[in-house]
């Protein structure tokens, strides 16, 4: 089976700061991976102002630009490849504007989380692919 993942928790460097989520939990695995960064598909440059989600659900950088629609393009784009590669299931950033799932950070850029999902995670969610994020495998939890 193939798993949608977000590409920095492989090591490839596309984090919004230039860097990467690699993830140990993950290098161990047998599975097939289908590596994605919905803020890169979305037409983002790499580094990117971080960016966090409001609660009118429009998402801004930490200096206010409005980058609601290329996130919503990215989300599209990720359900795209998941559909191309017949993912079902997702291993996604935590607390990411784009993958985060169950917790977000709050939009007041703060440090503060709440409960809630990224756009990209949100879409792909909505079609039925089953998420979970690095959080997960480290606690124990198999997809």
């Amino acid at each position: 089976m193939k798993i949608l993942i977000s590409a920095c928790l492989l090591g490839i460097e596309c984090k919004y700061n230039g860097g990467h989520n690699r993830c140990e939990e993950l290098m161990k695995s047998t599975d097939s991976f289908v590596p994605i960064c919905p803020e890169q598909l979305a037409g983002l440059p790499t580094p990117r102002p971080p960016m966090e989600i409001q609660k009118d659900g429009r998402v801004l950088t930490v200096s206010g630009e409005d980058v609601t629609e290329a996130m919503n393009k990215g989300a599209r784009e990720s359900l795209r490849i998941a559909k191309l590669f017949h993912c079902e299931k997702a291993i996604l950033k935590a607390c990411s504007p784009s993958c985060g799932y169950g917790e977000i950070y709050d939009g007041s850029f703060s440090g503060k989380k709440v409960s809630g999902m990224g756009i990209a995670a949100k879409k792909l969610h909505e079609f039925g692919i089953e998420i979970m994020t690095e959080e997960n495998l480290i606690k124990g939890e198999r997809l």
